[in-house]
């Protein structure tokens, strides 16, 4: 199947994205059939802080009609961050969508998982991956570890790259919330993967760009 993905949120995010469907396409044998439409991180980052659902819905349609001209079946959007509208965008979208929470739920409520932390935007620490997880508690940093870990993931995403610094906070986040009780951390925010390249994670992870990226494949590895 011709998949759509709507990619430049940000540009690490993309890569991550397009990287592990062409190894899992490769791996099965099956050609990879994509469109890659960009979208602007910097606007979307403002229509997230802003609470433009509906702005960015409409402009997430327009890519993914685009997308479908060029022959796309389906479609998704690369970045956790980016499904802040994914209810806005749900009605009006051209093509059906692979939803990433969705994804993520389904994943945990097969795991047995019931106490995770989260980290990510602010947004997605905030509503708990708006409020798309239905199985498991999600805890988020609490007092200035909140405020850190949502910067230092706004800094990292928009230039896909990270610091010492920056991955030292979200490790630091992380080792907090399993003492608290979480059995994992989710990586909320897709371009997290960077912290961990070439490091062995301090705990276990949710990785909800992996997994969405999973659930592309089984419906662009469709016959």
């Amino acid at each position: 199947m011709h998949i759509g993905l709507i990619g430049g949120i940000g540009p690490a995010a993309s890569d991550f994205y397009y990287r592990g469907l062409i190894d899992r396409h490769r791996a099965a044998g099956i050609p990879l059939d994509c469109t890659i439409a960009h979208a602007d991180v910097g606007e979307m980052g403002r229509n997230l802080a802003e609470g433009k659902r509906a702005r960015q819905a409409a402009i997430f349609a327009g890519l993914i009609e685009r997308m479908k001209k060029a022959g796309a079946e389906a479609a998704a959007v690369t970045s956790m961050g980016g499904h802040f509208c994914i209810d806005a965008l749900l009605p009006i979208s051209p093509l059906p969508l692979v939803h990433g929470i969705h994804a993520v739920d389904a994943s945990i409520n097969k795991s047995g998982l019931k106490k995770i932390g989260v980290m990510g935007t602010r947004v997605v620490m905030q509503t708990g991956l708006y409020g798309g997880v239905s199985s498991a508690e999600l805890i988020a940093p609490e007092g200035e570890r909140f405020g850190q870990v949502g910067d230092s993931y706004s800094a990292m995403a928009n230039i896909g790259k990270v610091t010492d610094a920056q991955r030292q906070i979200f490790f630091t986040a992380g080792r907090e919330l399993m003492a608290r009780g979480a059995e994992a951390i989710m990586l909320g925010g897709t371009d997290l993967f960077l912290a961990f390249v070439g490091q062995e994670p301090p705990f276990p992870l949710v990785d909800c760009a992996d997994i969405h990226v999973d659930a592309i494949f089984a419906r662009s590895s469709a016959r």
